[in-house]
């Protein structure tokens, strides 16, 4: 495309107006040509700014995923307490990353269904311009803090935490459906790799494909905005309603279809749960306890629960989601097998004042018979035991750090008692 082209798309009042919107309260940085940034920080105010930008040979637009008082305080080198007063919010931008649309396709559709599994229903997906993926979860579906921390102030840190969850969450049925989909040798064929370069540990590693860039990301990190035209493949990043029907042709400048609403809104604390699980699942990582070991091979029956997790099986109102994902790790660690977790799940579900849809519990147990066995989460993590309001110690929890231990204690004082 030339200028003139250029300036046509940019001109259109549709596109105009949809990215000053955008822009609102980011950081905006043009790329020319050459590849090359502007220089920063910088906003998009005026449509004169746009046109400018463009007759001095910018291409594309880039813009914050974190949201500023005002973006032109921000300076080289400011120290992270600065930033963070600066700091209004920011948004999940899971950055789907690869050179095979149809590979990428795959994986955001997955992360899809994975925001939906933890009931965030608000979200929206773009095209990059190219061959990856954007899908976007907006601040104001954030819970307002977690583990005490303003919620504003955890990027990076819970962006990366929640897109390392994710990748971790789906990279075996993404494997299967690459699989399924093309087999391993038309995958070779089609990347060009060498065997040893897609397989790790004996299997398939699908990131070896894919790479989801959000867990590298870095304080004032850039994305493409949407409705920014590609300088690579001068398609539009356009927003996408469904990713497996979507076709390059519908990305054309000539073809682009201005979604309003784009990036807008959203249930506050919807978000919640996913913050929550990929914040436990990170401590559960970093412990990477091995409980195949320790797991005894006759389950520890109820006799032997600790108070929290006798009172979570009475039934509850607030709390269900969380405790499914306690009462999952809980009763794995203590020897029982799927059968009777999935049986005790449904007569405590049926005890709750409302109980879950079961395809959500059956979705969870689903997911948890293809991971490890993790521990629960521990009895000082605020976000479970105390949030729900069952924790009620006894004298034997004193000293006690989480429910399994509990569970193993009591036992073994009651066999010696014996």
């Amino acid at each position: 495309m030339n200028i003139a082209q250029i300036l046509e798309y940019y001109h259109r009042k549709d596109i105009r107006e949809e990215m000053l919107r955008l822009a609102e309260c980011r950081e905006v940085v043009p790329r020319y040509r050459d590849g090359g940034f502007g220089k920063r920080p910088q906003t998009l105010k005026y449509e004169k700014e746009l046109e400018r930008w463009v007759r001095e040979g910018a291409v594309s637009f880039h813009m914050s995923e974190e949201r500023w008082i005002n973006p032109m305080m921000l300076t080289p080198g400011m120290r992270r307490e600065e930033m963070d007063r600066l700091r209004t919010g920011w948004d999940l931008v899971l950055d789907v990353d690869t050179n095979f649309l149809e590979f990428g396709r795959m994986c955001a559709k997955l992360l899809i269904k994975a925001l939906k599994f933890h009931e965030v229903r608000h979200y929206f997906v773009k095209f990059s311009g190219r061959t990856g993926w954007h899908i976007i979860v907006p601040y104001e579906t954030f819970p307002k803090e977690v583990n005490g921390i303003p919620t504003n102030r955890l990027f990076p840190e819970a962006a990366i935490k929640i897109s390392q969850y994710l990748m971790d969450m789906i990279r075996n049925k993404l494997s299967d459906e690459l699989l399924d989909s093309f087999g391993f040798e038309e995958i070779v064929r089609k990347s060009g790799k060498k065997y040893e370069e897609l397989v790790k540990d004996e299997e398939f590693d699908p990131y070896s494909l894919i790479s989801i860039d959000s867990i590298a990301i870095s304080s004032r990190h850039l994305f493409r905005m949407p409705y920014s035209l590609n300088e690579k493949s001068w398609l539009v990043s356009i927003p996408v309603r469904d990713v497996m029907k979507f076709e390059l042709e519908q990305a054309k400048p000539e073809n682009v279809v201005v979604e309003e609403g784009f990036m807008e809104g959203g249930r506050p604390g919807e978000a919640k749960q996913l913050f929550i699980q990929a914040y436990e699942y990170e401590v559960m990582r970093k412990k990477e306890v091995n409980l195949a070991r320790s797991i005894p091979k006759k389950a520890i029956p109820k006799q032997f629960f600790p108070p929290c997790i006798k009172n979570i099986l009475k039934g509850l109102e607030d709390g269900r989601k969380r405790s499914v994902f306690i009462l999952i790790n809980f009763l794995r660690s203590l020897g029982w097998d799927f059968d009777s977790i999935e049986k005790e799940l449904y007569e405590w579900n049926k005890r709750n004042k409302e109980p879950l849809r079961e395809n959500y519990i059956a979705s969870q147990l689903k997911w948890h018979k293809r991971n490890p066995i993790y521990l629960p989460p521990n009895c000082d993590n605020r976000n479970y035991y105390l949030d729900i309001g069952v924790c009620q110690p006894d004298p034997f929890c004193k000293g006690i750090k989480n429910p399994v231990t509990y569970s193993f204690k009591s036992r073994r004082r009651y066999r010696k008692s014996r």
